[in-house]
């Protein structure tokens, strides 16, 4: 799950296909074939690369008590905890700053247990695959064959576990209810889902959405297959074999396992602690785990499903979990049967990120250097920036070997074909967050010396990243080794972009969905019903105030706006204002107040269709006025620009859901 705060969680959009090893090959453009791509040979680097450091503990405990101490002071983090393993022996297993910032409890890595968020899904594919290895599970099979209630029907085609596992089900994003601290209110994982089934968005298995519900989903399978609880499913078929014994699903924790769990911070960790983030839906993201533990797990994968003669996955079935699934282009890494690959100087590291408010992990394997790379941090400023940077940082140290592709030189009008804007996969159309999508939206553009940039895209210093194509419609950021991919459509034209992480795409918006036009248009129409709500006020005030002197005429010719269209104004206005107030309602919370919400887009979605029916009058006039001859064409103009201004902000209203169920967000 991506981190949120507030509003930019609740209200914008910000995180894979059928067996076989790659998306189908896009048709070839009808277009006249592009002359050869040339090389631009001044981009290839000369400099010898630099040299290993040895991975050995050490240089690694040096390396480690540089970096991460750095980073807890200057993202203002209470704590981390790190492991590094190879060949099954453990390098660096070691905590930094504290598990309890008021008690100064320092982090002990083997017992300090961290919240894991999303690499709990790990753990419920990993039951997933053992339930199909007896048998009890067919990963192709309808997921509603194992449900006690149904995933309504669209698109013509099922959704299966396999498409679950490479979040190809097509759901789109559900936020209600997904993080809380309050047990008390607290759904359980059956009723979470029936309550927040979300609206299908794509075919199941053709467009990645990644998708917490779907895992979810799987979780609940396990729980109704298995006859246990999906918590004691884990652990007693995961952690017990494993001797994983500071490791639980449990929301809260246990009293046993309540001391060990580390606290969670805000991004200044001055504030209180947050308390115990309670995930919905676990599956997805409520594992609770210490450092060591997590070695435990990563050497039972690393050793083919098996440590310390306690199994739990075949070697095949491990195997096959980390066979590539979906990659939209051989020059991106691919998502595999849960877990996703992360590339850097040719290593290919296999395993999962996870965020919480307060949490930011991260859990990589590399097979054949029989690599484990584990940290986890406990406070929000951990998030965008720590993370990348430690395993980048780590790599170049120690396996800096690599070669960057030489970059390409293309047409300028082809390389143009992918400038646009575009939306994330995963999102929501149908809820009340869709509001947040235009200001969600990537804008892509290419500068006459074939330069891609797609704004907002930030390295790590703050500076836009640059991409250059090293290939056809495969671009590399100029100084680093991230990745875009263009995906074009039977006729050649870009539709979708690929990036490194597979479990999503940016998907090239309809001309009327654009930020631009939207949000001139929303900013225009503003402007002109605010300017009929202070006229018709000051005209108000002026009766109220001087009505024994003398009503102001209009002007021959001119005729002032009728109730209708004022009534839409003001009722405009009174939306913009419940809006405004949601926003400082919300300004300092981390923890979303669902109930809150709820009255809120209440009184939005009441007003938003008032708004609307007497918008429609505000149409009628505007239509209407034309037919008077005796009018001056400003009055025309007049009325038809507050129609004009209704209309949209009514299509705006409808099209992203400030009218409709207050419970869907």
């Amino acid at each position: 799950m991506t981190r949120f705060r507030t509003l930019a969680f609740l209200l914008a959009p910000c995180i894979l296909l059928p067996a076989l090893a790659s998306l189908p090959q896009v048709p070839p453009s009808e277009k006249p074939t592009t002359p050869p791509a040339t090389t631009d040979a001044k981009t290839v680097p000369t400099t010898p690369p630099p040299t290993a450091h040895p991975l050995e503990k050490p240089d690694l405990e040096a390396f480690f008590d540089g970096i991460v101490p750095l980073q807890l002071e200057r993202s203002d983090v209470a704590g981390a905890t790190v492991l590094v393993m190879k060949d099954g022996q453990v390098l660096l297993k070691k905590g930094y700053g504290y598990s309890d910032l008021k008690k100064k409890q320092p982090v002990d890595p083997d017992t300090t247990m961290f919240r894991l968020a999303s690499i709990s899904k790990l753990f419920t594919w990993v039951s997933v695959m053992q339930l199909a290895e007896q048998g009890k599970l067919d990963i192709d099979a309808d997921v509603n064959t194992y449900l006690d209630f149904q995933i309504a029907p669209a698109f013509g085609k099922p959704i299966t576990l396999r498409n679950l596992m490479t979040h190809t089900g097509g759901f789109e994003e559900v936020l209600h209810d997904i993080i809380m601290t309050d047990p008390k209110i607290a759904p359980t994982l059956r009723d979470f889902l029936i309550r927040n089934q979300p609206v299908r968005m794509y075919p199941p298995g053709e467009i990645p959405a990644y998708s917490n519900y779907g895992v979810g989903l799987a979780g609940y399978i396990v729980q109704r297959v298995s006859a246990e609880p999906f918590e004691q499913y884990v652990s007693e078929h995961i952690f017990i074999p494993l001797n994983m014994k500071h490791s639980s699903f449990n929301q809260p924790m246990t009293a046993e396992l309540a001391p060990s769990v580390s606290d969670g911070y805000h991004a200044d960790t001055e504030k209180p602690a947050i308390g115990f983030e309670i995930f919905n839906p676990a599956p997805a993201g409520g594992v609770s785990s210490s450092a060591g533990d997590m070695g435990r797990f990563a050497m039972a994968l690393l050793n083919g499903g098996e440590l310390d003669g306690h199994r739990i996955l075949k070697p095949e079935t491990r195997d096959l979990m980390w066979t590539p699934q979906f990659q939209a282009s051989k020059d991106l890494p691919p998502l595999c049967m849960g877990f996703y690959q992360t590339w850097r100087n040719n290593l290919h590291y296999i395993g999962h990120n996870g965020d919480l408010i307060a949490f930011h992990s991260m859990f990589e394997m590399e097979p054949k250097e029989k690599l484990v790379f584990f940290v986890s941090y406990n406070s929000a400023g951990s998030g965008s920036q720590t993370r990348p940077e430690i395993l980048d940082d780590f790599t170049d140290r120690y396996f800096p070997a690599y070669t960057r592709p030489a970059f390409q030189t293309f047409p300028i009008q082809e390389l143009k074909q992918i400038e646009g804007h575009y939306m994330v996969t995963r999102r929501a159309d149908s809820t009340k967050t869709a509001i947040g999508n235009p200001s969600g939206q990537s804008v892509a553009k290419v500068d006459k010396e074939g330069v891609l940039t797609i704004d907002p895209a930030k390295d790590l210093r703050g500076h836009s990243r640059k991409w250059r194509p090293i290939g056809k419609d495969i671009w590399q950021q100029e100084d680093e080794q991230t990745r875009v991919f263009a995906i074009r459509d039977a006729s050649g034209k870009i539709i979708r972009l690929a990036i490194d992480f597979a479990g999503i795409q940016l998907q090239r918006v309809p001309w009327y969905e654009n930020k631009t036009f939207v949000g001139f248009s929303a900013a225009f129409s503003v402007v002109v019903l605010l300017f009929v709500v202070i006229a018709s006020l000051v005209r108000l005030g002026r009766r109220l105030f001087f009505g024994s002197r003398p009503a102001l005429k209009p002007q021959p010719g001119t005729l002032w706006l009728t109730i209708g269209p004022r009534l839409a104004a003001f009722a405009w206005f009174i939306v913009g204002i419940w809006l405004v107030a949601l926003m400082v309602a919300l300004a300092n919370q981390e923890i979303p107040p669902f109930r809150t919400l709820e009255r809120y887009f209440s009184l939005i979605s009441w007003f938003t269709g008032i708004a609307i029916f007497f918008s429609i009058f505000a149409l009628g006039s505007g239509v209407l006025i034309w037919r008077r001859a005796d009018l001056r064409f400003i009055s025309q103009l007049k009325f038809s620009l507050v129609a004009l201004a209704c209309v949209f902000l009514s299509w705006y209203s409808i099209h992203w859901n400030l009218l409709g169920p207050i419970h869907r967000f």
